[in-house]
Parts: C-alpha cells; sequence; structure tokens
C-alpha cells in the first residue's frame, strides 16, 4: 500500500473534526510515523499533507488562515451537494451571484452548516442527503431531498442526546401514530423567477414520501411578486417555504462550515442572533410516511442507504446518534452495523 492510501486510512483517527483545534504538521508527523508500515522523511510526509490538503476527497484539511490540520467534512460530495444549492442564475441582481464559484459553494457549504445546527437546537436530527448530487445526477434533483428532518415523538433528552421510549413507542404505535416524522427538506442561497418554478416543484417531488416538505432559503424573498408566487404554490401543494433572512456578507463572515459544526450551544446561539426568520408557508403534515419508498431507493440511492440504516440502528438501540457522527463513522470505515 503506498503512502497516500496508508494515511487515508490513518489521519481520520488522528485528525480533530474541529479545525479549531487544529494539529500543527510537526506534531502530526510524530503521531503518523509509529503507524505506517515503513519510514518516511518528515519532508516527505510534510509534502504529503499538503498536497493531500487541497484534493476535496481526502480526509485531511488546513486551516484557512495560520497553521494546523482538521479532519475534512467538506468532501467532493458534499461540495457536489452545496452546488445544488447555488442559484443558476437568470438575473443580474441576486445577491448570493459571484463570479466566484468557490466562495458560492462556501457560502453553500456555510448554509447548510447553519441549518443543521438549527435543527439540533430543536431537538430534530437532519441527515443530510450528500453523495446523490454530481454534473452527471441533474434527475437526482428530483428524487432525492437535499435534507431529511427527524422528529423523535418517543424520545426524551439527556446528557447523552435523545434516548427513545420503548414504552412510549409502543403506545404511539397502538395509537395509529409513528414514533418519528421525517420532513424533507430543499435547501438553497436564494429564490429568483428564473427557476423558482423548477425549485418548488423539485422540494414537492424530493419530499413526497416523507411526512411534509420544505424549502429552506438563507436569503429573504424580497420581490413582492416573487413572493406572492411562492406563497400560492406552497399553499396549493402545502410544501413550507421558510427563509433565515441571511444576505452573502452576513454568510461571509461566518466561521467555516466545519468550526459551525463544532460550535458549543451557547457560541451557536450568537449565531442565531442573527436570524431573521421569516415563515412564509408552513408545511402541511401527512400522517404517515413511507417507509417502504425508503427500503426500496436505499438498493438504487446510497444516501437512502445509509438513512435507512441510521434510522433503523437509532430504533434498535433506542438512542439517537447524531447523523453526523454516524456518516462519519460510516465513511471511516468503522462498524456501524445494526446489532
Amino acid at each position: 500500500m503506498n503512502l497516500r492510501d496508508q494515511l487515508k486510512e490513518i489521519l481520520p483517527d488522528i485528525l480533530p473534526r474541529n479545525p479549531n483545534k487544529s494539529i500543527k504538521g510537526t506534531e502530526l508527523i510524530e503521531s503518523v510515523k509509529y503507524l505506517l508500515k515503513q519510514e518516511y522523511s518528515d519532508a516527505t510526509l510534510r509534502y504529503h499533507f499538503s498536497i493531500m490538503s487541497c484534493d476535496p476527497s481526502s480526509p485531511i484539511a488546513k486551516v484557512a488562515q495560520g497553521q494546523g490540520y482538521y479532519l475534512r467534512t467538506e468532501t467532493i460530495h458534499s461540495l457536489n451537494s452545496a452546488r445544488n444549492m447555488i442559484s443558476s442564475g437568470g438575473s443580474e441582481h441576486l445577491a448570493f451571484t459571484n463570479e466566484n464559484s468557490d466562495l458560492s459553494i462556501t457560502r453553500a457549504n456555510k448554509f447548510r452548516a447553519v441549518v443543521q445546527r438549527y435543527f439540533e437546537a430543536e431537538s430534530k436530527s437532519p441527515f443530510a442527503f450528500e453523495e446523490s448530487f454530481s454534473t452527471n445526477a441533474y434527475e437526482n434533483r428530483w428524487k432525492v431531498p437535499d435534507m431529511a428532518v427527524v422528529e423523535w415523538k418517543s424520545g426524551e433528552k439527556s446528557e447523552d442526546g435523545i434516548v427513545l421510549n420503548r414504552n412510549q413507542a409502543e403506545v404511539l404505535s397502538k395509537l395509529g401514530i409513528t414514533p418519528i416524522r421525517i420532513s424533507g427538506a430543499k435547501l438553497r442561497l436564494e429564490l429568483n423567477p428564473h427557476d423558482v418554478c423548477e425549485d418548488l416543484h423539485q422540494c414537492l417531488a424530493t419530499s413526497e414520501w416523507a411526512n411534509g416538505g420544505q424549502i429552506i432559503i438563507a436569503a429573504p424573498i424580497e420581490d413582492k411578486e416573487l413572493r406572492e408566487r411562492v406563497m400560492d404554490f406552497a399553499n396549493r401543494y402545502g410544501i413550507g417555504v421558510t427563509s433565515f433572512g441571511l444576505d452573502a456578507d452576513m454568510i461571509d463572515d461566518l466561521p467555516e462550515p466545519a468550526a459551525i459544526e463544532n460550535l458549543q450551544a451557547q457560541e451557536f446561539e450568537a449565531i442565531q442572533s442573527l436570524f431573521k426568520i421569516t415563515h412564509y408557508a408552513v408545511p402541511k403534515s401527512r400522517e404517515y410516511f413511507d417507509w417502504k419508498h425508503v427500503n426500496t431507493s436505499s438498493g438504487e440511492n446510497e444516501d437512502f442507504g445509509r438513512f435507512e440504516r441510521w434510522i433503523s440502528k437509532c430504533l434498535v438501540e433506542e438512542r439517537v446518534m447524531s447523523p453526523r457522527e454516524f456518516l462519519h463513522l460510516e465513511r471511516t470505515n468503522v462498524s456501524v452495523a445494526v446489532a
């Protein structure tokens, strides 16, 4: 096995997930040396760290300013799904339109991290569907949500997270109530007249199997005609529409996505104070979700496969594992099989 492949296996267990706790190159070299199958010079290792940190498919990332490395959360898949959140254009006045596509993707990744933390603060579990989106998978925009938000009806908060109550779940089941509710979500930085119809129909299509669907937008809908058009569609078909009231400059001022994911609760509250949340339309909730659709789709789509395995694991173990923790374990080849 070559050095690069060895590092891909070793680094996920060494690198910190929080960029604010990044590890310096010298310290990382010392940690890696003991785990390699043969000896390499410090210069060779430092060179590989530098090269791999520029590759979004590798597990190592370098802090934006200063020195140090941390575990990458922005994979090729997350970059592709972030690109899916960016408006295709059609108006020269779009707030997030920028010739620098990398900046737009960074904004999209930050917004997704913000949305995830927002739902976590509400004791809900946001599961990001990332691997379905690429330049060659346009049809998945009509089949797969950007995120599925799970609400646990039989859960109780504890120091270890949400603990599921078997007795409560059985009572709900006897009453004909499912112990969880799932909302399919489509994320966009902004809406515009050029492609809003497609956005709304995609939201409707990708959430038809869930209890409900919603489109979550970073920017407010300032244009009155566009706003009325969106609200008419949402009220007619029962999807939710919510804006966080964040403009491009506000998102640019936010920490990088990995830092947002690792903020303490009080630290995230400071970011929440920036939100100007507007619910343009409230989603209509269906009584049941189609688990058969999840089962069927899991054989064709890896995102649905991971979603099914995560839900099953939580229910069997009667404890809600964070989706981000679950995905990290799966992608670093740690066994998370259902007991």
